[in-house]
């Protein structure tokens, strides 16, 4: 059953060209059901019924998965069993009639523009660390990128004449997304009299963001710098690189932009994935009126 995973993850990795963590969260979902399936004393997945998969969904609701979890793991299940239909590998689907846990969408957290400004007040430019911490923050504020494809960014990516930056998100998709005057200005800063500071002799000159070390700077890092910033301007909020891809797509909104461009800007394959935002911005709305109205 085991190599059956491997050839699974394998299509996913070459025909489909899904995201790395994505193929990982996707064999990590399915080792687990092995091992349930073989602790339910099946030696085959053909032997699997719907009785099956739902205990084994129960079972993750009894150890404390959230409802996103085992929906995660039902999409993992039904898309491995639709894939080994195909192969006819087997000959029934036992997902096919199960419904997926009923979630409840939260809502992203985002920060108010003065938090924001307040935030990216914070790195000094009186050395290279702060001029390229002050880049890319306004660069995360101004694309909405998300830190794995800010951190891959290299030399080439970058059209600071043009104003225009290429990245490449999930299932390693290309895009192009506008940089904005501010994010163009302090990125050039940074390439002037930051990076050279940064890259050593050892360093993969095509890389735009650098670490102490003159390595590539690693989404941990990016997450650390931050959490760092977000202390020392006194916000109450969690805070992590994805609040500045929330803060971006609803600003953009508040002030007017349609939801289709801020949905290629994002990367979103699904403009439902994007509609979550004019939800956050209607609740804006509804909390100014109630503030504001005298008769609220």
């Amino acid at each position: 059953m085991k190599k059956l995973i491997d050839e699974f993850i394998y299509y996913l990795a070459v025909e489909r060209g899904l995201a790395k963590n994505t193929i990982m969260s996707y064999q990590l979902d399915l080792i687990g059901y092995l091992e349930f399936c073989r602790s339910y004393g099946l030696s085959s997945l053909e032997q699997a019924d719907r009785n099956t998969v739902m205990s084994y969904l129960f079972q993750l609701q009894l150890t404390g998965c959230s409802p996103a979890t085992v929906s995660r793991h039902l999409a993992a299940t039904r898309s491995f069993y639709k894939y080994l239909v195909s192969e006819d590998t087997i000959t029934k689907d036992p997902t096919t009639e199960l419904e997926f846990p009923k979630l409840t969408k939260k809502l992203p957290r985002v920060l108010t523009l003065a938090e924001m400004e307040l935030l990216l007040g914070q790195p000094l430019l009186s050395e290279p660390i702060g001029i390229r911490d002050k880049a890319m923050l306004e660069l995360l504020y101004a694309t909405g990128l998300r830190v794995s494809e800010l951190v891959s960014l290299n030399m080439e990516h970058v059209n600071l004449e043009s104003g225009f930056i290429r990245c490449f998100g999930k299932g390693a998709k290309e895009r192009i997304v506008p940089l904005g005057d501010v994010a163009a200005r302090y990125l050039k800063e940074y390439l002037i009299r930051g990076r050279s500071k940064l890259k050593t002799s050892s360093s993969d000159i095509s890389t735009l963001f650098f670490n102490q070390r003159g390595r590539r700077l690693t989404r941990q890092g990016c997450w650390k710098i931050i959490k760092k910033y977000a202390l020392k301007a006194n916000i109450d909020k969690e805070i992590t690189p994805h609040t500045f891809r929330h803060s971006f797509a609803t600003h953009l909104l508040e002030n007017g932009a349609d939801l289709r461009s801020v949905q290629e800007m994002l990367g979103h394959e699904d403009i439902s994935t994007t509609q979550i935002y004019t939800h956050l911005t209607k609740q804006r709305l509804k909390e100014v009126y109630n503030r504001s109205h005298p008769r609220a």
